[in-house]
């Protein structure tokens, strides 16, 4: 590995957050063409069967994470606290969410078919929604989308990368005619 791919492989180390490529040569004085260089050597280096760490471009910043293979087996030590296992019904919601945002708590329920107050708290307090606004109708309804945070955990770059759904899928979460 050559010092600068090595430099941005220190960087990425000592960040707690994913940063994009102005940031990264910001921090690393490099031109905005030897980082991305420099990055694209990195992650070649790292792809190597020696590595247990890969380039993780999530949300779109990038970060070092395990590789796949070993996240899932040192998930459950390492993992943050919102990355504890999620019940059913708070899955359910998160996924409505993901798939529809943004939405109002009563399209959430009206979809579900139940209350979905306590799991917006939960997932709002994981970090995993927010407030997005509210929606222009009678009563101003709060809106609910997706997080960098949900993003992270589900290792996706953006919403675009959700798996897609099928028709019937497709048709309960009411996205018929949506992109």
């Amino acid at each position: 590995m050559d010092k600068e791919a090595a430099l941005i492989e220190a960087i990425l180390y000592l960040e707690s957050e994913a940063l994009d490529q102005s940031a990264l040569a910001r921090i690393s004085g490099l031109s905005r063409e030897k980082t991305e260089a420099a990055l694209a050597r990195l992650e070649e280096d790292l792809a190597r069967p020696g590595s247990g760490i890969e380039i993780s471009r999530i949300g779109g910043g990038i970060s070092l994470s395990p590789k796949r293979d070993y996240w899932e087996i040192l998930r459950e030590r390492y993992g943050k606290r919102s990355e504890s296992r999620l019940s059913r019904a708070a899955m359910e919601t998160l996924s409505i969410i993901a798939y529809s945002q943004p939405i109002t708590r009563g399209e959430i329920e009206e979809i579900r078919g139940v209350q979905a107050d306590t799991m917006i708290r939960l997932l709002v307090e994981k970090q995993f929604v927010k407030e997005m606004g509210k929606k222009d109708v009678p009563g101003k309804p709060i809106q609910y989308g997706t997080t960098a945070d949900f993003l992270r955990f589900f290792r996706l770059n953006s919403i675009a990368d959700l798996p897609k759904l099928d028709e019937r899928e497709a048709d309960r979460f009411d996205l018929q005619g949506e992109s």
